[in-house]
């Protein structure tokens, strides 16, 4: 038993590694601690294909990329799969701790009650927290208006700092408000640049800053944060 790790994006790779023993395959649709890389549609697609013809789960971790986050409710909605088992958590609390698992029912009876609890599991408050989170997500026009609207706005002012400076800039990528840009440098010291200015952000993969802002985010908070990226970038050696 044990996970075996293949390249993103490679389904020749993931064909080679998917074994009689293999019991499920296991993936972010957008990788988030890898650098904001998303998948293809036709490799989850033909992942998807590849479950199905040996019989094994298709497993997503969605705690980042679930609750609106990707301008649908869940991302792998954006390319016309559906997996067996989906984890999320994070966005689903609305700021309070919370997991959840997801499965079909053809999946879910291989669960007995009792089974598959926890001492913390199912926290009254936290689940009310949930309840409430998924109610203001699910509003008509929540997600699709707001989030798919400010991610334009937000792919267009990335856009213009990457004319700014093409030789520092090499990529802006991902979906919604889950968003990455490439560099050519370290992206650490533009972190902690950053945050100096009031901002917080992270690096992933050592070059590719990642911007994950409120789906309540305004233009006004990403023109703020473009200039503050403007100004760092401005003094870099």
């Amino acid at each position: 038993p044990g996970f075996r790790h293949v390249p993103f994006n490679d389904i020749a790779a993931m064909r080679e590694a998917v074994t009689a023993n293999t019991c499920a395959i296991l993936l972010e649709p957008i990788q988030g601690e890898g650098g904001v890389r998303v998948a293809s549609e036709t490799y989850l697609k033909e992942v998807r294909d590849l479950c199905d013809a040996h019989k094994i789960l298709l497993i997503l971790d969605e705690v980042q990329t679930g609750m609106g986050r990707t301008g649908k409710l869940f991302a792998y909605e954006h390319f016309g799969i559906a997996p067996d088992i989906l984890a999320t958590a994070k966005g689903l609390g609305g700021g309070v701790p919370i997991g959840a698992m997801l499965a079909t029912d053809k999946v879910a009876v291989g669960f007995q009650p009792g089974s598959h609890a926890s001492t913390f599991g199912g926290n009254p408050l936290v689940c009310a927290a949930g309840v409430a989170t998924l109610e203001v997500l699910l509003e008509a026009g929540f997600i699709l208006d707001q989030c798919n609207r400010m991610s334009g706005y937000f792919i267009e002012r990335l856009e213009y700092l990457r004319d700014q400076f093409p030789a520092l800039i090499r990529e802006i990528r991902g979906k919604g408000l889950m968003l990455g840009m490439e560099l050519a440098t370290d992206g650490d010291p533009i972190v902690r640049a950053c945050l100096d200015k009031g901002f917080l952000i992270n690096c992933t993969a050592g070059k590719v800053l990642r911007f994950i802002p409120p789906l309540i985010v305004q233009r006004k908070d990403i023109d703020q944060l473009i200039e503050a990226l403007r100004g760092i970038f401005s003094r870099l050696p």
